[in-house]
């Protein structure tokens, strides 16, 4: 199976080709802009298309801050920044930014793409068709071999397989597509392994397939990191396959990103009896693709996929910008909790106009009122 050139993002799309760094300075801006506190993906975003590059968008990001009501608010170091790409480079790892050629293409579509990612071997094979196998930790050795049997006969129907690099199903995937191309997304750092028993395994796929993490160079992998890490599995991914997945579990997660972001759910169907089984089964109820071998899986993705775009945040900001009050943002916190929603279910309730909506809800994050969550969900900060 050949390549997706046809995958590749336009410009005007997410970043201008004019901010892609394109120097040592460059790259070291851009990590420090997407290092600085209370900068997610989508602000990252924001701040280069109206600020130009990234180390204009750090000059000027001081002043938004206070602007937006936080005080005393400093960016990421240059020394922190240039620590983190020395660390980065004796680990073998190279950096991969948003807008630039070797930016993994899919990913790049989704609402809320990593501005960077670190990456130990070969970043070409993001630009192949990809399938994500997901599944259950304490899998069953018959999920363990669904995993396997599916992982070598979509490698070999030309299909690259991407995973977590847990216990279970993650590693039963990668083991058996390292030959024909498999991709591990750490939750942590690059070079930090988890689970520690999987060490050597890492070691094949920096070697024979392909490590990505969006977080610093030596990040210890917490719980938080998880959710984070699937929205970069599904997004990586034409379509996510769950062997054993439980009805909260990390897999079920997965599949909710993949459906935000346009991309096929399929499932193995298991045993009622089976707590491993009950996401699956959820999912097949709902509506997922029913898997059985990797020929139901190209089937499934055999028609033309058309992953969504977002919804483009303006390049310019407005030459006359609506006024705005803090009784607009305590409306913004009014409609929110701890529990997080979609930011276009905020914009809906509040009957304005969409840029203003997001306009305060871009101040919000960065005074610290509001956390941004995977898959285009906005909550009160804790």
């Amino acid at each position: 199976m050949n390549d997706f050139p046809n995958f590749s993002v336009p410009a005007s799309a997410k970043i201008p080709a004019s901010a892609v760094p394109q120097s040592e300075n460059d790259q070291t801006a851009w990590l420090r802009l997407a290092r600085s506190r209370r900068v997610g993906p989508s602000t990252f975003i924001r701040l280069i298309r109206e600020h130009g590059s990234a180390a204009a968008a750090l000059q000027a990001l001081p002043k938004v801050a206070s602007e937006a009501g936080a005080r005393g608010y400093a960016p990421c170091s240059l020394e922190q920044a240039t620590k983190e790409i020395e660390a980065g480079h004796k680990a073998g790892a190279q950096m991969l930014c948003l807008g630039a050629s070797d930016y993994p293409p899919l990913l790049a579509l989704i609402p809320d793409p990593p501005p960077l990612l670190w990456a130990i071997g070969d970043p070409a094979l993001t630009r192949k068709p990809t399938v994500g196998l997901v599944g259950a930790r304490n899998a069953s050795s018959i999920g363990q071999r669904m995993a396997a049997m599916l992982a070598s006969d979509l490698g070999d129907a030309g299909f690259v397989i991407a995973s977590g690099l847990a216990r279970g199903v993650d590693t039963a995937a990668h083991k058996a597509s390292l030959e024909t191309g498999t991709i591990a997304v750490l939750a942590g750092g690059v070079e930090t392994v988890y689970p520690r028993e999987n060490q050597k395994l890492w070691e094949s796929l920096a070697e024979q397939g392909l490590v990505l993490s969006e977080a610093p160079i030596g990040t210890s992998p917490q719980a938080r990191h998880f959710p984070k890490r699937n929205r970069i599995i599904s997004g990586l991914s034409l379509g996510i396959v769950v062997i054993e997945g439980a009805a909260k579990s990390g897999s079920l997660i997965t599949a909710r990103n993949a459906l935000d972001q346009g991309r096929e759910v399929m499932a193995v169907p298991g045993s009622p009896l089976d707590p491993r089984a009950s996401g699956c089964n959820m999912l097949l109820r709902d509506g997922a693709a029913l898997i059985r071998s990797g020929a139901d899986v190209v089937e499934c993705l055999s028609g033309p996929v058309q992953p969504h775009l977002p919804l483009e945040v303006p390049s310019q900001p407005s030459p006359t910008p609506p006024a705005r009050t803090t009784n607009l943002e305590d409306q913004i916190k009014s409609l929110l909790g701890t529990t997080p929603i979609l930011e276009d279910t905020v914009i809906r309730e509040t009957a304005l106009p969409a840029p203003d909506i997001m306009e305060a809800i871009f101040d919000l994050e960065l005074a610290g009122a509001i956390q941004r969550h995977p898959g285009g969900l906005i909550s009160l900060a804790p």
